[in-house]
């Protein structure tokens, strides 16, 4: 097993430091021991040195997804309007009827629906169903209770 080593992203300060230091001694390797960075991170970010100098180092391209997958607003609505024209019907029907609008090619799954009639207040979450045998509130106080 290979042991995975991690390396924390480079702040400003580091970038500007080893490109300061790569500057005044023309020594790569020496600007990367004095900033705490590898090589490969020099060479990952000398294009944009070179390109936009000090100001092209402060900011650098999140990895992070920029938009998470959505559904469209106009299915959005369409799921509304279905609860609201049908309260009773459940979310796997929901999802039922808008394949069907869409030639039997499903469109948005029960869970889904579920969470954007959550999210536009329709639906409630079902009470829990009591277990078999058990017994009432007021019946368990009544056993419980001690007898003078």
């Amino acid at each position: 097993m290979t042991k995975r080593i991690h390396f924390p992203l480079t702040t400003a300060q580091q970038r500007r430091l080893l490109f300061e230091t790569w500057q005044a001694s023309g020594n790569v390797t020496l600007a990367c021991r004095t900033a705490h960075v590898g090589r490969r991170t020099f060479y990952y970010w000398k294009p944009r040195f070179d390109a936009g100098g000090y100001a092209a180092l402060e900011h650098f391209a999140s990895m992070a997804p920029k938009q998470p997958h959505r559904t469209d607003p106009t299915i959005e609505q369409q799921i509304v309007a279905l609860r609201q024209e049908h309260p009773d019907w459940g979310k796997q029907r929901i999802a039922d009827e808008l394949a069907k609008a869409n030639n039997w090619v499903p469109v948005v799954s029960p869970n889904t629906v579920k969470r954007i009639l959550r999210s536009a207040s329709l639906w409630s979450a079902p009470m829990a169903p009591e277990k078999k045998g058990a017994l009432q509130p007021s019946l368990a106080r009544q056993t419980n209770r001690v007898k003078p």
